[in-house]
């Protein structure tokens, strides 16, 4: 295999694509019930198993495999470690085993299922396994709660052709072939505009003790739906599309991941990880609370800062993922951004804006220090507040 890191989850990148019309042809005649409208989150899933992102998954997961899952973090029979299920909800009562259905998106054929199982979750036991929760105050909670419909089916899927989507897309085939085959590869997951303390974080990345001298980042975020009150996704890419011009950096690569969040914590840190060593990526960057969320009645953190770090740790080694630990950072006015011990041996105060003031300052039109935000990213929020 060409480019990127080592070997994809499993051994072998799944490709799920038909190749030519007449497999195409044969699998549609096979249907045997309508077709099945996606969301914006199942299309994300039946993407990333077409792609072979969710190697060694070849489509969603049935009733067995998701227990297994749910119960260990483990696929059933491999043992290989996987951090959630991947599962496909429905409200139709015609999906039951033995059922072919063409998937649509915005009314196009993306791929055909053959379903070979069909159930009604335990959906607390689900929320609980995954997010250590059930509370509704959990978005991932939420998420399973009301946005999925009460029944799952799992079966293969045929991959017919790409949903088209306002941000490119790569498959992790393509982008190991654009990744250097002799350098290190880390991987900066995201959801949210970067900014300079990000930049930062991702750039001093490459000079951590256990990546190579000459290595490269992939800047990687996930544009799929996330918790609701992050910024929407169009905004997003827009923002990361006027960064990476700004940044004209050749040890900065870049690709957009077609990814709906669950804010799960240290289990979707395993996700994540699972993702970019399928994409050629031999090292990641866990952040603090990485995945994390907070309590919609009492803004409480359900994880602790570490948790999703202890977890990519415990679990490296096995993954053939190396962990690049987020540095605590700070900006001051005498040094610029420096970590925070170097800072209490200087006995330097930082230089502090919070994300509410950052939203004030956006809607006022103050101006916004540069040490903070990229004026090109601050141009883009401007722009989708009006």
């Amino acid at each position: 295999m060409s480019g990127g890191g080592g070997k994809p989850h499993g051994g072998t990148l799944v490709n799920r694509m038909l190749q030519n019309e007449s497999e195409k042809s044969a699998i549609l005649g096979k249907a045997n019930v309508p077709p099945m409208e996606l969301t914006e989150r199942q299309v994300c899933d039946v993407e990333l198993i077409c792609s072979g992102a969710f190697s060694p998954l070849e489509g969603f997961m049935d009733e067995a495999t998701w227990q297994h899952v749910l119960t260990n973090m483990r696929l059933p029979g491999s043992n290989l470690l996987f951090g959630l299920p991947v599962v496909l909800d429905t409200a139709r009562e015609d999906l039951q085993k033995g059922a072919v259905v063409p998937l649509t998106f915005h009314g196009t054929t993306v791929a055909v299922m053959e379903v070979d199982s069909s159930w009604v979750p335990n959906k607390v036991f689900e929320c609980k396994e995954s997010y250590g929760f059930t509370t509704l105050e959990h978005p991932g909670v939420r998420l399973i709660a009301w946005e999925r419909s009460h029944r799952y089916i799992g079966g293969k899927i045929h991959g017919l052709e790409y949903p088209k989507r306002y941000y490119p897309v790569v498959t992790p085939q393509q982008l190991r072939a654009k990744l250097p085959v002799d350098k290190d590869v880390v991987a900066f997951q995201c959801r949210n505009p970067i900014h300079r303390a990000h930049y930062e974080l991702f750039m001093r990345s490459l000079d951590a003790p256990n990546v190579r001298p000459g290595s490269v980042v992939l800047v990687h975020p996930t544009c799929g739906p996330t918790q609701e009150d992050d910024i929407d996704g169009i905004t997003r890419y827009k923002t990361y599309e006027v960064l990476k011009k700004e940044i004209s950096d050749t040890r900065v690569h870049w690709a957009y991941l077609p990814y709906s969040m669950h804010m799960a914590g240290p289990r979707e840190a395993i996700q994540h990880m699972i993702l970019r060593k399928n994409y050629g990526c031999t090292h990641f960057i866990v952040g603090r609370d990485m995945a994390g969320c907070k309590s919609s009645l009492s803004s409480t953190d359900f994880y602790g800062v570490y948790d999703a770090q202890d977890m990519a740790k415990k679990h490296a080694a096995e993954l053939e993922m190396q962990i690049v630990p987020s540095l605590d950072i700070l900006y001051t006015a005498e040094k610029g951004y420096i970590t925070v011990d170097e800072a209490k041996k200087l006995d330097l105060k930082p230089l502090k804006l919070s994300g509410t003031e950052f939203r004030k300052m956006l809607r006022s039109g103050k101006d916004i220090p540069e040490w903070f935000a990229f004026k090109s990213v601050v141009a883009v929020l401007r722009e989708n507040m009006k």
